[in-house]
């Protein structure tokens, strides 16, 4: 039945898609012979040799009284004009204190106006950004700062419960390779320059410099460095080039037929997150404006935000569009008709589909595929595409994308036949940061990069995933690593051994999972015990909502523990707390 309903949208597809969007290469099913599962979506709007810095002063040229950003927290909103001319300033200053062309430079914080300019200023500098999680405890700042010596961070004093600079001043207390702390506070802290002071530093002659500069600055330069997971279970350091950049945010924009009319996004999506800066680079590549509700999601903030700033776009998660329908059934307010929304990061069941589209008022529901490495890229569903294929499929190929799909022995296997899905185009990360044998794993001499992900490929473009090779747990959009949170329960005085797994979630997509064995088997440990053991210590959304003491696991024959038998093994115990 599934054969037929793909094999009755194909020919649609390919006219539909070969006319708007102009596909060279067809494929058909009418030769017997078996057809292996590569894909190459030609495109038809060619990449863009420019850098990140070039783009946003081309759309500060084009449009510099556009509206680029609305900071709803603070009521502040800039045109595309203001942003070059912030974003210039602050270059200025971070290389006045002393800053390097590829220096690494930090901005750790949620969604703030402040994040948007940073990002932008970093890449006008010919420094490379390095996006941190805002929810990191000690341990994990210390891990990505160190990990790619990171010379300067960009940050608030606190936000909610997370003390930045307390952090970050014991952080240099061991550590002398972080050199500029820049501040986003009233106040005049010790060791610390005021970011509003740095801006105000830069003359016009300084910004004439950081113009000047451009043309030194290459689109094959590093731009970003994204913390992504590993087969270790620890992250790494994935850089990313201006090049990627530039087009992810062109050629996504222009699928979302963002380049056809103005639109204005309401961006649920953080920052610090691959999804979020392609987002940011829509703005800049499309001249949208993006819409920031608060710092953190709030669903209730979220809806204001469309209500009073005129959002006809809404990006975000899952379970962040479970979370408005919810609110929005609380409210009982009319929210006017949005154009499309954009998801990704986990699958969309048919329910959220048919509840957004009646609750949010949303004309089209659309998803994509990507990952960190290949700057959130690699499908992406079609403009006037039916809601069925975002419930079914994660999208069409990408623009200017090649894909395959192959098997254990590294194989292109027939379409329709599941594999590890491989992707090999402009999208790709330049390379794990110091660490080459991690990035030769992932990524070969042909460019071809191993997503992990177990996917079926067809003849159509269209693909699904059916699984995942790595063990990684996708909660809300969020990558977690299981090794890391493992290593750090272990450290508990009572865990004997313990493996975390995924639980399935409507609303999260998959929730954390501990199975824990107990030294002493007389004694318990509750979830809130673990709750309490990991406040402070790791990130919140890090922390097991599910904690299960158990007396062994299932395994090999070789007493390897198969985690994938979890769910089916441990089936009793994970029915007791639905």
């Amino acid at each position: 039945m599934f054969k037929r309903f793909v094999s009755h949208r194909k020919c649609v597809l390919e006219n539909f898609y070969d006319a708007r969007f102009g596909v060279v290469k067809k494929y058909t099913t009418e030769s017997s012979s078996v057809k292996t599962s590569y894909f190459h979506n030609v495109g038809l709007h060619p990449l863009k040799y420019m850098t990140v810095g070039q783009a946003l002063k081309k759309i500060a040229t084009q449009y510099p009284e556009q509206t680029a950003l609305i900071s709803c927290i603070d009521n502040k909103q800039y045109t595309f004009a203001e942003i070059l001319d912030k974003a210039d300033r602050l270059a200025s200053g971070l290389l006045n204190l002393g800053l390097s062309s590829g220096d690494r430079v930090a901005i750790w914080a949620p969604n703030y106006d402040f994040w948007y300019i940073s990002k932008l200023a970093i890449a006008r500098a010919g420094l490379i950004c390095v996006a941190l999680n805002p929810a990191y405890q000690p341990s994990e700042l210390d891990y990505s700062l160190k990990k790619v010596d990171v010379r300067a961070i960009v940050m608030p004093e606190t936000f909610k419960t997370q003390k930045y600079y307390e952090m970050v001043s014991n952080f240099r207390k061991t550590s002398s390779s972080l050199k500029y702390v820049v501040m986003v506070s009233e106040k005049n802290l010790p060791g610390a320059v005021r970011f509003d002071d740095l801006i105000k530093s830069s003359s016009e002659s300084d910004k004439a410099e950081i113009e000047e500069l451009q043309a030194t600055i290459s689109p094959d330069d590093g731009c970003n460095i994204q913390f992504t997971s590993g087969t270790t279970g620890y992250p790494k350091a994935a850089v990313v080039s201006h090049f990627s950049f530039v087009n992810c945010g062109s050629q996504t924009g222009i699928r979302n037929e963002l380049d056809q009319r103005h639109r204005t996004i309401c961006l649920n999506l953080p920052f610090f997150h691959i999804a979020g800066i392609v987002s940011l680079m829509h703005s800049v590549m499309c001249g949208s404006t993006l819409v920031l509700p608060l710092p953190h999601f709030s669903a209730e903030a979220s809806i204001n935000s469309i209500l009073t700033k005129n959002c006809d776009v809404i990006y975000g998660t899952p379970n962040m569009y479970v979370e408005m329908v919810a609110k929005k059934k609380e409210l009982n307010v009319e929210i006017p008709e949005i154009a499309f929304s954009v998801t990704g990061a986990a699958i969309c069941t048919p329910k959220l589909v048919r509840d957004a589209r009646k609750y949010l008022n949303i004309r089209k529901f659309r998803s994509a595929y990507g990952m960190t490495e290949t700057t959130a890229s690699g499908f992406q569903v079609l403009p006037d595409e039916h809601d069925n294929f975002v419930e079914e499929f994660v999208g069409f190929a990408s623009d200017h994308i090649e894909l395959k799909v192959i098997d254990r022995k590294g194989q292109i296997v027939p379409f329709g036949q599941p594999g590890e899905l491989c992707i090999r185009g402009y999208c790709n990360m330049i390379e794990y940061w110091g660490d080459e044998e991690k990035t030769k794993e992932v990524m070969g001499r042909d460019n071809w990069l191993k997503t992990g992900d177990q996917f079926i490929l067809y003849e159509n473009g269209y693909g699904q995933i059916i699984g995942r090779l790595k063990e990684m747990i996708i909660r809300g959009g969020e990558n977690l690593f299981p090794r890391e949170i493992e290593d750090f329960l272990n450290t508990h005085p009572n865990v004997l051994e313990s493996h975390v797994v995924g639980i399935p979630d409507e609303k999260m997509g998959e929730e954390v999972g501990a199975f824990i064995r107990l030294k002493d088997p007389s004694k318990q440990l509750t979830q809130h015990d673990v709750k309490e053991f990991c406040k402070g210590k790791i990130a919140h959304f890090k922390v097991p909502r599910f904690v299960y003491v158990v007396t062994k696991y299932p395994r090999t024959v070789s007493g390897k523990v198969q985690k994938n038998k979890f769910l089916e093994y441990f089936a009793d115990e994970i029915k007791k707390n639905e």
